[in-house]
C-alpha cells in the first residue's frame, strides 16, 4: 500500500535514530575497518547528516543510540561470540574516550538526545530509549546507522514490536558484506519498515 510520507514523518511525532554512528565504530577510530570502508563507499555519514539536519530544521528530534563500556567492562554482556571478542580485546568505546563520540558528520546539537548502552546488541532493551521516545510523543522512527547485519535489524524489529512505525533510510545504513546487507533489506527489513531514501526524507521535511 502507498504510504503518505508527509503524514508518516510528521515532525511532531517523528524522531531520527542513529545507530552506533560513532568515531570508534565507523569513524576515524573505527574498530571495524571493513564496515567503516563500506560506510564511506556508500556515503552513509553524509546521508545520515543530511537527514539529521533536515529533522532539526523541521522540528523532529534526533536521538543517537551509542555503545560504550566501562574500562573494566563491568555490566557489559559477553554472551555471544561478538560480545566476547569486544570484552576481551581493545576497544575505543570506553566511557570518556573519543571513540564513543558521535561522528562529526552528524553535527550533534544540544537539542539531540544521546542514549548510550553498555550491554547487548540493540538500543532498546535495558535502556531508557523507549520511554524517552514516548515522553517526546514519538510514534514514527527514522532509522539510520550500522550495521544492517545486527544493530539496525534489531532496532527496527524491536521498534515495530513496541508499536512504532519505522522508515528505514536505505542509503543511510550499511552492513558487510554489502550483498548480504542488501539481501537483509530486501527480504526482511522491507517487511517491517517503509524503505525510503535520504532525498525522500529531506524533500518531505523541506
Amino acid at each position: 500500500m502507498p504510504v503518505d510520507l508527509h503524514e508518516m514523518l510528521d515532525p511532531t511525532h517523528t524522531a531520527v535514530l542513529t545507530m552506533e554512528l560513532q568515531r570508534g565504530v565507523i569513524g576515524d577510530l573505527a574498530m571495524i575497518p571493513d564496515l567503516a570502508a563500506e560506510v564511506a563507499a556508500a556515503g552513509v555519514l553524509a546521508n545520515a547528516g543530511r537527514v539529521a539536519a533536515a529533522a532539526r530544521a523541521a522540528g523532529a528530534r534526533v536521538v543517537h543510540c551509542t555503545a560504550q563500556f566501562r574500562p573494566d567492562r563491568a555490566g557489559a554482556s559477553d554472551n555471544s561470540p561478538m560480545l566476547r571478542g569486544i570484552a576481551k580485546g581493545e576497544t575505543p568505546l570506553i566511557v570518556g574516550l573519543p571513540g564513543v563520540e558521535v561522528v562529526p558528520e552528524l553535527d550533534q546539537q544540544p537539542s539531540d538526545v544521546v542514549v548510550p548502552r553498555q550491554h547487548g546488541l540493540t538500543p532498546f532493551p535495558g535502556t531508557e530509549l523507549d520511554q524517552i521516545l514516548r515522553n517526546l510523543g514519538v510514534r514514527t522512527i527514522v532509522a539510520t546507522g550500522v550495521s544492517v547485519n545486527i544493530g539496525v535489524l534489531g532496532m527496527v524489529m524491536v521498534a515495530v514490536d513496541l508499536g512504532y512505525r519505522v522508515a528505514l533510510v536505505t542509503d543511510a545504513v550499511a552492513g558487510v558484506p554489502k550483498a548480504y546487507a542488501d539481501a537483509v533489506i530486501d527480504n526482511t527489513l522491507r517487511l517491517l519498515a517503509t524503505c525510503v531514501t535520504t532525498d525522500q526524507v529531506v524533500d518531505t521535511w523541506s
